[in-house]
């Protein structure tokens, strides 16, 4: 129980911290990328849509404070509950013990916070004793990894007739790989599509679990995989299961499902887009860079052209295509939360929910963990709620959660951390994004060069 609280009490202060930082430290890199001569030119819609305002702010929005303090209210009232129900205690106690800021352990085992204070050879010491052992024998351990190994038929988990298939997805969402990820980096739309149809061919699957795990990322990805999934669930009962975050592109993915299944306080929603580009116009100054480009066509340049701003024209036409996407998206999830796209726009416009608050809004279907995702495909494939099933995992996950909410926006903590990422994030990036939050542009057509010139953007900023 001391390990319990313990991780219960440090989570809360990391949430705090987290969205503490997230308001001080998301809008510092404005100020850096206007004194080397970047202009980010970015387009949004939906009005919570806070990706890209570290870019274009100095400072808060309304709407993402607004969204900010509703997450962390309904997380700690969640916390609040558990503990309450856990303890026997009255919420107004909790509140008001953690309110006194209390660091002495021993308080927390007065208050029967903790059953007890032990140092880690102390537990040993008192298993060998509940086990049995000597205190003198070495107590058997088995470590994680091969634990994980242990075959499923010894556990009388395999060998049922009727089977269902898990996919696991995690991380961001990119059309195919780029140089600069690594195999296990994220969510790849060209992968995920060949594993979906794999599935979809296949007669040994009664019915499909996809367990989401994705802050969103490439718009036109997120589509692609979304037709996929509709057509797997034509052929076969499809539940999304939700893990800690599945927003924006990761909630696309999910509305083709049968039925969504989310944690309580999973990151969902964020139904909106995000797309961009830097004018490098006064860095080339600085740096005595020159561009030049000869195009055919009135936009052929709209995105090429980073050594100048849009023109009115392009500027207009950048809004338009960013605005048909939103639609595009938004229309998407009214039809298949059999809703009018008045009351999606209600809930939509970038806006981020927790699992619990998603549910009472019609954008999930139910509350619970993988294990009520299986159980809902199950009463979907027709198999009864009494017989076993076999459950087969055909991927894993790829990114871990740290990795997934430094996508949120809490990862910069120096200007060369954030040049890295503006590096990667233009190498790889590609087209309009459905993305909860981060840094999102369109990629430069001729990259070639880029490298060089965001060499000399970090060098330039370590002059500093």
């Amino acid at each position: 129980m001391y390990i319990n609280l313990e991780f219960s009490c440090l989570k809360l202060q990391s949430l705090n911290y987290l969205v503490e930082s997230m308001l001080k430290a998301i809008y510092g890199f404005v100020g850096v990328l206007d004194k080397v001569g970047i202009e980010p030119q970015i387009q949004r819609i939906g009005k919570y849509k806070s990706a890209g305002d570290r870019l274009a702010r100095t400072d808060i929005s309304d709407e993402n404070r607004e969204t900010l303090t509703a997450l962390l209210d309904n997380i700690y009232g969640n916390w609040l509950d558990k503990v309450s129900l856990a303890k026997g205690k009255k919420k107004e106690d909790i509140e008001n013990f953690v309110n006194e800021g209390v660091y002495e352990v021993e308080r927390l085992k007065e208050g029967c916070w903790i059953t007890d204070i032990k140092y880690d050879d102390e537990v040993i010491s008192l298993l060998k004793e509940r086990l049995g052992f000597s205190n003198t024998k070495t107590l058997p351990t088995v470590d994680y990894r091969k634990y994980s190994r242990v075959r499923k038929w010894t556990l009388g988990l395999t060998g049922y007739k009727d089977k269902i298939a898990i996919i696991r997805v995690s991380g961001a969402i990119s059309r195919t790989r780029g140089s600069l990820s690594v195999s296990s980096s994220g969510i790849i739309a060209e992968k995920f599509i060949e594993k979906i149809r794999s599935v979809r061919e296949s007669k040994v699957y009664k019915a499909v679990v996809i367990r989401i795990d994705s802050p969103g990322g490439d718009a036109l990805a997120s589509d692609l995989m979304w037709r996929e999934i509709k057509l797997l669930a034509a052929s076969k009962p499809v539940i999304a299961s939700m893990a800690d975050v599945a927003a924006s592109g990761g909630y696309y993915m999910a509305m083709a499902a049968h039925a969504i299944v989310a944690e309580n306080l999973t990151l969902t929603g964020s139904i909106g887009v995000v797309t961009g580009k830097l004018n490098l116009e006064k860095l080339y100054e600085k740096i005595g860079f020159n561009k030049e480009i000869i195009s055919r066509g009135r936009y052929a340049e709209l995105t090429a052209a980073e050594q100048r701003p849009f023109r009115a024209d392009e500027a207009e036409l950048f809004a338009k295509s960013a605005q048909y996407v939103y639609k595009n998206f938004r229309d998407k999830a009214a039809f298949s939360r059999s809703m009018t796209v008045e009351s999606m726009e209600e809930v939509a416009q970038g806006r981020v929910w927790t699992g619990s608050d998603a549910a009472t809004r019609g954008l999930v279907d139910a509350i619970g963990g993988l294990s009520r995702a299986v159980a809902i495909a199950k009463q979907k494939a027709n198999i009864p709620v009494d017989k076993q099933v076999t459950l087969v995992e055909l991927s894993r996950p790829s990114s871990s959660l740290f990795g997934l909410l430094s996508g949120l926006g809490n990862s910069i903590v120096e200007a060369d951390t954030a040049v890295k990422e503006l590096v990667e994030v233009m190498a790889s990036s590609s087209g309009i994004q459905a993305r909860m939050d981060g840094i999102v542009f369109e990629k430069l057509e001729g990259a070639s060069y880029a490298g060089v010139v965001f060499k000399l953007i970090k060098d330039y900023l370590r002059s500093f």
